[in-house]
């Protein structure tokens, strides 16, 4: 296929200090002549805006901004619709994340669910970082897409670094069952499931119905734990008995001890890579 053919990539930087704005736009002018910058944040809340509105297929994100974090900005990136009525969610941006040295970041880095490029920006990793996105958007274009999965592990990692004292895990759900209040032991959980108003709570031995969004689960459970499998699900993974693709060619996740089946969104998929 000729590469005439492909559009060029679009990106999106953010950073709260214009000078590294200016210098990581040069540099990246020579790393990735193709590139184009789309648009520029000064502040995290800014960057999701931003990104919401252009779709571009790359977010440089500063690590640290005052206001709304890198890694905040990036959990709600991740949450974003798709600009796509027929697709099933956000496509994704692949994501860079721009960061003074530090070796917690560098450490949750190396699982490969984004990048990094430490500050000040080098010519050099700044070509490695073009060469990697190259191969990451060539596998998009094949319809592999971003790795979503890994990425809310990655985000949650740096989130509890950069936060020591946030929150503990959440350990127990108290939810509505009937006409009464329930406390559900977390790990009792076999899938949450939302739509537009509440959430669904599903055990082995009952339903039950939250008011709150997956975005916020998100931010309160264990990564490890619960898999985000759809914009609107997350699967317990010691319930998972198995994942298998329909006449559509979906991928269905089976549960242990409950006979529904639960559909994985295409920027989910690479969860089960060789399915």
């Amino acid at each position: 296929m000729s590469t005439s053919s492909t559009p060029a990539p679009r990106a999106v930087i953010a950073d709260d200090e214009r000078l590294m704005r200016e210098q990581l736009r040069t540099r990246l002018a020579e790393a990735w002549p193709e590139l184009e910058i789309v648009a520029e944040a000064k502040n995290g809340a800014e960057a999701v805006q931003l990104v919401e509105q252009h779709h571009p297929d790359i977010a440089f994100l500063d690590i640290r901004m005052p206001g709304m974090t890198g890694v905040e900005a990036a959990r709600a990136i991740a949450q974003l619709p798709s600009g796509d009525e027929s697709a099933d969610g956000w496509a994704g941006c692949e994501l860079v994340f721009i960061t003074a040295y530090d070796e917690y970041a560098v450490e949750a880095f190396e699982q490969g669910a984004a990048d990094y490029v430490l500050k000040p920006a080098e010519r050099e990793r700044l070509a490695r970082t073009a060469e990697r996105l190259r191969k990451r958007l060539a596998r998009r274009e094949r319809g592999e897409g971003p790795a979503l999965g890994g990425m809310q592990q990655l985000l949650q990692k740096l989130s509890g670094h950069m936060n020591p004292g946030a929150a503990a895990r959440l350990k127990w759900i108290q939810a509505s069952v009937g006409q009464s209040i329930q406390m559900i032991p977390v790990e009792e959980v076999l899938f949450f499931i939302s739509d537009e108003k509440y959430t669904r709570v599903q055990t082995a031995t009952l339903e039950a119905l939250i008011r709150k969004p997956i975005k916020e689960l998100l931010d309160e459970l264990d990564a490890e734990l619960f898999w985000q499998i759809h914009r609107s699900t997350l699967v317990n993974v010691k319930a998972i008995a198995g994942v298998s693709r329909d006449l559509r060619g979906r991928q269905l996740v089976s549960v242990k001890g409950h006979p529904e089946k639960l559909e994985v969104s295409r920027s989910f998929t690479g969860l089960f890579k060789g399915m």
